[in-house]
């Protein structure tokens, strides 16, 4: 009887630390989750994708082919944009379309605005 008795009893224990056990497993903390990704930063235009500015010209190299406007803007004028180089003038409002290629601003259309 004894032998019951401690088996009874062996097995209460047993069953009372299974339950503290499974009790314990359920009111953990959750893991803590890897942190959100940071949102995207706002990608820059891509070379190619035409911009426009609109200032006062500064200066206008010999050649015709460099154009700095009041502010510091350097603008590359390639051969083949049409203008009329007499308007280009120091002092001249312009309204100017450009690509940045290669680290320059390529002019692919200007305007002198009266």
């Amino acid at each position: 009887m004894k032998t019951w008795l401690a088996l009874l009893g062996a097995l209460v224990v047993a069953g009372a630390l299974i339950g503290v056990t499974a009790t314990m497993a359920q009111t953990q903390a959750p893991a803590p989750s890897s942190p959100a990704p940071a949102a995207p930063a706002t990608p820059a235009a891509p070379a190619g994708m035409e911009k426009s500015i609109e200032g006062k010209i500064k200066t206008l190299d010999a050649a015709g082919k460099m154009l700095t406007l009041q502010d510091g803007t350097k603008l590359t004028i390639p051969s083949g944009v049409k203008l009329t180089r007499t308007e280009l003038k120091p002092g001249a409002s312009v309204k100017v379309a450009y690509e940045e290629k290669g680290g320059e601003k390529v002019v692919t259309q200007i305007e002198v605005q009266k």
